[in-house]
């Protein structure tokens, strides 16, 4: 069963609002220097703001390892196909052929097939493969 890959759109540093980790931080002096003098942040509410600065960092961080890690499962996978006669699911019906080679684009794997008539089919996605032989 093919798994596609997950792309990222954004950087490790980057979260949902397009800020670094260095520009949330920069949020919170700002707002530190210009509170008012007569009602500061209490010191619980300033160091929770950075646990959750953190752990937004940490989770971006995370996203990119598994994202790294699925590309990686991929290739792997597209590789072990070498040689192997596989079934497409196509517009025309189903096609078989045997996996000849892989290439990537834009960083996903694409297979390339020689059918039983000569023909060579290339560009395919590990999720348009419905059976390995």
């Amino acid at each position: 069963m093919a798994i596609a890959p997950v792309s990222s759109s954004t950087g490790s540093a980057q979260n949902a609002f397009g800020l670094d980790f260095q520009s949330l931080l920069q949020i919170i002096l700002t707002q530190l220097t210009y509170q008012d003098p007569l009602k500061p942040v209490d010191n619980f509410q300033f160091v929770s703001q950075l646990a959750q600065f953190s752990q937004l960092q940490q989770s971006q961080t995370l996203n990119d390892q598994i994202t790294s890690l699925l590309s990686a499962q991929a290739a792997t996978q597209a590789t072990g196909l070498l040689g192997k006669t596989v079934d497409l699911s196509s517009d025309t019906g189903n096609v078989s052929g045997k996996v000849t080679a892989v290439s990537f684009s834009s960083g996903q794997p694409r297979l390339t097939l020689q059918v039983a008539d000569g023909q060579t089919i290339s560009g395919v996605t590990l999720g348009a493969v419905t059976q390995i032989r």
